[in-house]
């Protein structure tokens, strides 16, 4: 059994990272994973010469499943739906594809694929696992495999952010519009947000949020001097790969912010607010 758990541990960033790319939620991803553990540990192994493709197939079949009936109950969800923020370690960023990937904007691009075109463009394009690995994890042919493949690669590259900017110009965009919420200083929001700045709240029901998309920097900074609390602290945290920001009242978390930044400005807002999604447990480490 010390074996089998050592093994299991070597991979299970691995399939939390597997698993929260196509489910979009840190909770639902740890319980893929125990999942995993629970048929691992009780399989029959003696013809598993590859235990990484094994475990990453359990977990992409499970994600699958899990996945189906997740797209069922957000057709119900109150306002637009976000990725649950997850907090990771610093050192996520030096792996661009994979920073990228985990990226909010990212995961809202993958939300507009279907379940197994999502798993093949995760399997394929992140972690570059070989075809017939894939066509195993979720029951198609390798042909098949490299179509669907094709055809999200395609979707991605169509709804993708367009505007390549470095870890650096990013970092200080950000760190300006952290200090500009935080000193309320309305000027400087109004240099360092776009005018066409379009803004998603996910408040899932639960607390104060936007029905639908904000379009417009005038609409954007109405809706934050609504929602902003004049006693917020605001805090850089690594949010998702990327900077992102943490807005809390009374020492309890309110509000999770990342943002898209192109052109020296943000583009694009993501705000959490819903409280099932504001617990950060702690850094994750995620891996591919």
């Amino acid at each position: 059994m010390t074996d089998v758990l050592a093994e299991f541990t070597a991979h299970r960033p691995l399939l939390f990272t597997v698993a929260y790319e196509m489910l979009g939620s840190a909770a639902d991803a740890e319980d893929v994973v125990q999942e995993v553990w629970l048929r691992w540990s009780a399989d029959d192994r003696e013809d598993v010469q590859e235990p990484r493709a094994y475990l990453v197939r359990i977990a992409t079949r499970l994600a699958l499943n899990r996945l189906r009936t997740l797209a069922r109950q957000r057709e119900s969800y109150v306002g637009p739906w976000l990725p649950e923020p997850l907090e990771t370690v610093p050192d996520v960023a030096d792996d661009v594809a994979l920073a990228e990937s985990v990226s909010t904007a990212m995961l809202l691009v993958l939300e507009t694929l279907g379940s197994t075109e999502r798993a093949v463009f995760v399997l394929r394009e992140v972690f570059d696992l070989p075809y017939d690995e894939i066509a195993a994890a979720v029951d198609r042919t390798p042909d098949n495999v490299r179509q669907i493949a094709r055809r999200a690669r395609a979707h991605v590259a169509a709804r993708r952010p367009r505007s390549e900017v470095t870890a650096q110009e990013r970092t200080e965009v950000l760190v300006r519009f952290q200090r500009a919420i935080a000193e309320g200083d309305l000027q400087q929001l109004l240099d360092v947000i776009s005018p066409d700045v379009v803004l998603i709240s996910d408040g899932g029901g639960k607390a104060s949020a936007a029905r639908r998309p904000i379009l417009g920097r005038d609409k954007v900074l109405r809706f934050l001097a609504g929602v902003m609390p004049a006693d917020m602290r605001v805090e850089p945290v690594w949010i998702n790969g990327e900077n992102g920001l943490v807005i809390s009242e009374a020492g309890a978390v309110t509000a999770i912010a990342t943002a898209v930044v192109e052109g020296g400005v943000v583009t694009a807002l993501h705000i959490v607010r819903n409280p099932d999604k504001l617990s950060l447990p702690g850094p994750v480490r995620l891996t591919r």
